[in-house]
């Protein structure tokens, strides 16, 4: 019997506002260089891992402005050939520029909420597991899934990221939840499924845009209303 679930944050509750991914292939199509948003579901989050270990190891504001440069051009540099696109550094660091003047905010998904607030009248603990550092209480708040999180670990509690198992652990502390009385929903299959999978947890895979069709060792969903289905 189920007892907790556990959620991602970023493209399982909530995204960018307008959508990072879609962003990043208008802007390369504008530089003549294609790439997909089924890549850039990987290669963003991967990049994101570097852009944290980098800031953890010595933080950007502490560097010379001939260092953020290097650091910049390396982490757009990782996105893009990491979702497969033939580029150079200073091409890769044309295209950070361009999306410089986008001013991305967060918006919860449509069944977000409503997801939460059923699996809440089930008497389930709900918890979010995020690869963050920044502090986001602000925008759970806004967004509207606080009232309905129990709590939260996030990379910056625990010190290392998803997949390693300490993350999820501490989740199972914090709910007083063995693994297989817990659930983790995520959208990419390294860090979410096998992470939690590795620990014991039952895993779901939300894949809103059908990408990821070749993932058969768990469940998919498209809608977090689903999850409801497997309690």
């Amino acid at each position: 019997m189920f007892k907790a679930v556990f959620f991602d944050f970023y493209n399982t509750l909530a995204t960018h506002d307008p959508p990072r991914e879609q962003t990043y292939v208008d802007v390369c199509a504008e530089l003549g260089i294609r790439v997909e948003a089924k890549a850039l579901f990987k290669s963003l989050p991967a990049a994101d891992m570097y852009w944290r270990d980098e800031n953890t190891r010595r933080a950007l504001d502490q560097r010379s402005p001939e260092e953020k440069l290097g650091f910049y051009t390396e982490y757009a540099y990782r996105i893009l050939t990491g979702a497969g696109a033939d580029v150079t550094r200073d091409v890769a660091l044309q295209v950070l520029a361009k999306l410089q003047k986008f001013k991305w905010t967060y918006k919860a998904f449509d069944d977000s909420l409503p997801a939460l607030k059923e699996l809440k009248k089930r008497g389930l603990i709900l918890g979010l597991i995020s690869n963050v550092v920044q502090d986001m209480e602000s925008v759970y708040e806004e967004l509207g899934l606080r009232q309905y999180l129990d709590f939260k670990v996030t990379s910056a509690d625990v010190g290392c990221d998803k997949p390693r198992p300490e993350i999820f652990q501490a989740a199972l502390n914090k709910a007083g939840a063995k693994p297989e009385e817990a659930i983790h929903v995520g959208d990419q299959y390294e860090l979410d499924i096998a992470g939690a999978q590795g620990v014991g947890i039952t895993a779901l895979l939300i894949d809103r845009n059908n990408h990821f069709t070749e993932i058969s060792d768990c469940p998919r969903i498209q809608s977090l209303t689903e999850i409801s289905n497997y309690i």
